[in-house]
């Protein structure tokens, strides 16, 4: 017998919790009211700008809420009198207090982009990535007060390559939550009666991405540099300083994995293959750069006219002379 129809509500801000948002619009359930964070200034004219959650939803015509925060009472209230059956959380962004963990019918779900209990927090496909995983996922839970501690309803995983960068993890993982989204809402009370509790012991914390992360360090190993590469890749984007210029790395590989008599940073050769960098361990092969003013080229492309800038022994200043 096909389930019935759910009350939602759905909260979410980035375009990774829009595509889960689409899902739900075209699906049987009723949505009753989209919770999205406040418009942000964005860009040079620091306009405000909506979150991809709004204007889909109002596209859909479904009711926008942007509180700052659901610690005020006043807010608590008006999401109870919405009365869900259940509230679907993807990136919003904000705690959610136990009132409104309380408030829908079946309580509040969240979709999130691990396989917990690994990489709890902000940043999860970015630090699997970087931490060398060799598979990841999404998990839904049924929320608690805790940080991503909830009990596990359902999961679906995926590998994680050696070329995986965060933006294609990213687009991996949005098709895999949808679908396994709502076949958790089709089956809810019945996979709740048998949610799997996570094990503490094993968790990692997936920290907030920070710009000064992106800063590249020549005397880690290669292997590191090029998960560095890939983990922010759209976001926030490595860097690092040759010469005058500030050059942020979009692609690299590694091509070797000996040590060098040359120092860290060091550029090796520079042709169709790339910039070879000598690494504390290895070397890197930058692909895809961008210097200043510019857009992102090939390195083939940047040598063309800026070929002395990349001259072998010319060197990447180390890391923290290149913050700036």
């Amino acid at each position: 017998m096909p389930a019935k129809p759910l009350k939602l509500i759905f909260a979410g801000t980035p375009e990774f919790a829009a595509i889960h948002l689409k899902a739900l619009i075209e699906s049987k359930h009723q949505l009753i009211g989209v919770y999205t964070q406040p418009d942000r200034p964005a860009g040079r004219g620091k306009k405000l700008h909506a979150s991809p959650v709004k204007r889909l939803a109002q596209e859909a015509g479904v009711s926008v809420f942007q509180p700052r925060s659901l610690k005020d009472e006043q807010a608590q209230q008006q999401l109870a009198g919405l009365g869900a059956d259940a509230m679907v959380v993807v990136a919003y962004g904000l705690i959610l207090p136990q009132a409104v963990l309380d408030a829908p019918r079946l309580g509040c779900l969240n979709v999130h982009a691990s396989l917990l209990p690994r990489w709890r927090g902000a940043a999860p496909i970015q630090r699997a990535i970087e931490a060398g995983d060799a598979q990841t996922g999404i998990t839904i839970m049924q929320m608690d007060a805790g940080l991503d501690t909830g009990d596990m309803l359902a999961t679906a995983s995926c590998l994680i390559k050696e070329d995986t960068s965060a933006a294609s993890l990213h687009n991996t993982l949005a098709g895999l939550g949808p679908p396994l989204l709502l076949d958790v809402l089709d089956r809810l009370p019945e996979l709740q009666q048998s949610a799997r509790k996570q094990d503490d012991q094993r968790a990692t914390y997936a920290s907030k991405i920070v710009k000064s992360e992106a800063q590249l360090d020549w005397t880690l190993d290669a292997a590191s540099l090029d998960r560095a590469i890939r983990a922010f890749n759209p976001f926030p984007v490595c860097f690092s300083r040759v010469g005058s210029e500030r050059v942020k790395v979009w692609l690299a590989r590694v091509v070797g994995t000996n040590s060098l008599p040359e120092p860290p940073g060091t550029i090796i050769r520079a042709d169709k293959q790339g910039i070879i960098v000598n690494c504390g361990k290895g070397q890197l092969a930058i692909q895809q750069l961008q210097l200043p003013g510019g857009k992102a080229l090939s390195a083939e492309q940047v040598l063309n006219s800026r070929r002395q800038l990349f001259a072998p022994g010319q060197a990447f200043s180390p890391a923290d002379e290149s913050a700036n």
